[in-house]
């Protein structure tokens, strides 16, 4: 039986792939916790596990994007531009005194 060997570009865009999983679904999970704590008309510990329980979600969803996507570039875009749009409107909520 002869076995295939995988060319190094699917072995790269795998890899990148799995970074992009596990580093930018954690940023982005990240960002939708602080965001949603910063956003949440609550006591500081009530607002952060208010934010932090659904984080885990959006982690679960950010894996399955990755992996469901056409291409790892596409992959990489589609978990950081949220990432980076939560970060900005938690920056923001957070100028405002909020927390």
């Amino acid at each position: 039986m002869k076995t295939k060997t995988l060319s190094w570009r699917y072995r790269g865009a795998v890899l990148s792939r799995a970074l992009a999983a596990i580093f930018g679904g954690y940023a982005l999970a990240a960002a939708f916790a602080v965001c949603m704590a910063r956003a949440l008309p609550l006591e500081r510990s009530e607002a952060v596990l208010a934010g932090a329980i659904p984080s885990f979600l959006v982690y679960c969803a950010a894996v399955v994007w990755v992996f469901a996507t056409r291409t790892a570039f596409r992959a990489w875009v589609g978990v950081l531009v949220p990432t980076f749009v939560l970060a900005a409107i938690a920056w923001l909520l957070g100028a405002g005194g909020n927390l």
